[in-house]
């Protein structure tokens, strides 16, 4: 799949919207521990993610037309449950629980770097060395974050919780790119659907009680609209720009939690985290100017995913097969080798020489 201009800028608006939307969610759900616990709005947060994915594909119907998921999606699905649907929001609710909605928002910004190592080191993804820099930038602002004015001693635990929540989402962020191709809105109904009844169920197993009507409400909504819709975009992002490049429109969450939750909240703006707002804005600034254009060769690939008959995509189609596009069926790619600015989604996975870096 080519990745012009278009796409890439498309690919960057469902990267920042879904941000955005995440990025609410850590003071709002700050707000919610009191009357909810962690554990349990860790499951209804997805519960209502799922309530809202549902809502939607009843009444979008099939008309996206994207590619379903199969059973052989199944294992991978499972670890996007456990990872990014179950670890990640209990870590990173009970770190919001030991230090401010501020802290906790900047250090949400750790799941960048972390995302960007697991796609090149693990997953076979490029970047150029501008985005590396960029990675060490967000790093050096959670440190710089960390070791501000505060209890050490619970700020050293809830910085590892949130680490602990960043380094989740960022293999989730990584399995999930690999189902990128499927129908987004199925990915997230099934992530939140598995994530949200499993951590709903242990908290419940383990003494916690549901909370009252209007709290109960208010966190299916924020569920269904900051992590629902949230996941949906992102899985749209992934799919044209990859996991690296993905994360780094993501990372502008936590500045948007950070401001949220000054009004909200009431907490103080703490030279710490200006010096980290500081930091991780030149990261992300390094990592939005990364561009990328080689010549590469694409081996045979046979798979089914959502397309137009683009350069990649020119193949025959059976007998009583709608051509409309967009639109989805089983393909194969033949070899091609050319030249055109691209990323590294999963149509353009090759390795680099010097004239790639």
């Amino acid at each position: 799949m080519e990745a012009p201009r278009a796409a890439v800028g498309t690919g960057a608006l469902f990267g920042l919207a879904a941000a955005a939307l995440f990025g609410l969610s850590a003071p709002l759900a700050k707000l919610l521990l009191p009357q909810v616990g962690v554990l349990l709005l860790a499951g209804l947060l997805y519960l209502g993610a799922a309530l809202g994915t549902a809502l939607y594909g009843l009444v979008s119907g099939r008309a996206r037309g994207e590619a379903a998921l199969r059973a052989a999606d199944l294992p991978t699905l499972l670890g996007v449950m456990a990872l990014g649907g179950v670890a990640g929001p209990v870590l990173m609710l009970f770190g919001l629980s030991h230090l401010s909605a501020v802290a906790g928002a900047l250090l949400l910004n750790l799941e960048a770097p972390f995302t960007i190592l697991c796609a090149v080191a693990l997953f076979g993804e490029h970047l150029e060395r501008r985005a590396g820099a960029g990675a060490l930038a967000i790093v050096a602002g959670a440190l710089a974050l960390a070791l501000g004015p505060g209890d050490w001693r619970a700020d050293w635990l809830g910085v590892a919780a949130i680490a602990g929540a960043c380094a989740c989402w960022a293999l989730d962020n990584n399995l999930t790119q690999r189902l990128s191709l499927r129908d987004p809105v199925a990915i997230a109904r099934w992530k939140a659907l598995g994530a949200g009844s499993f951590t709903a169920a242990l908290a419940l197993a383990t003494g916690s009680r549901w909370p009252g009507p209007g709290a109960l409400a208010a966190a299916l909504a924020v569920g269904a609209v900051c992590y629902g819709l949230s996941v949906v975009l992102a899985v749209r992002s992934l799919r044209l720009l990859g996991a690296a490049r993905e994360a780094a429109f993501f990372a502008t969450a936590p500045f948007l939690g950070a401001l949220a939750a000054l009004p909200l909240l009431r907490d103080p703006l703490r030279p710490a985290h200006a010096l980290a707002a500081l930091l991780m804005a030149s990261g992300v600034a390094a990592l939005l100017r990364e561009r990328h254009s080689h010549l590469h060769a694409h081996q045979p690939l046979e798979h089914d995913h959502v397309h137009v008959h683009d350069e990649h995509h020119r193949h025959a189609h059976a007998p009583g097969q709608s051509t409309a596009e967009p639109h989805a069926h089983p393909h194969r790619h033949e070899p091609l080798v050319h030249e055109h600015p691209h990323v590294s989604d999963l149509h353009h996975r090759h390795s680099h020489g010097e004239r790639g870096r």
